[in-house]
C-alpha cells in the first residue's frame, strides 16, 4: 500500500469520476436524462429551474465531449435537438442512482 506521501489524488478513479460530474447541474442533467430521455433543451431548462442558457449549454457540451450524452439534431424547421445518455452515461447513472438511494435512506425529515 502506498503512503500518503507517494499518493496522488488526481490519479484515482474517484478523481476521474468527480471530474465528469463536477458542476452544479451535471449530476442533475444526468439524472433528468435517466428518468425522461430523450429530453429537449427547453425541457431540460424547465426541469433545472433557474439555469441560464449559457450555463446549461456549456454543461451539455462538456457531458457530450466526455462521452456521457448524445446530442441529436433533427434537420427540420423549427430546429429540434434532443439529448440522450450514451452507454457510458447509463453506467455512470448507476452510481448516481446509489447516491439517490443513500439520500433517501439517510435524509432527516
Amino acid at each position: 500500500m502506498k503512503s500518503i506521501e507517494e499518493a496522488n489524488f488526481n490519479e484515482t478513479g474517484y478523481s476521474y469520476t468527480l471530474s465528469l460530474i463536477n458542476g452544479k447541474y451535471k449530476p442533475i442533467i444526468l439524472y433528468c436524462l435517466m428518468e425522461y430521455e430523450p429530453v429537449r433543451f427547453n425541457e431540460m431548462q424547465r426541469y433545472l429551474g433557474k439555469v441560464s442558457d449559457k450555463t446549461l449549454s456549456q454543461h451539455l457540451k462538456e457531458l457530450e465531449k466526455d462521452g456521457l450524452i448524445i446530442r441529436t439534431v433533427y434537420n427540420q424547421i423549427p430546429p429540434k435537438v434532443e439529448y440522450t445518455l450514451t452507454e457510458k452515461g447509463h453506467s455512470l447513472v448507476k452510481v448516481l442512482d446509489q447516491l439517490c438511494t443513500w439520500g433517501i435512506e439517510n435524509r432527516e425529515l
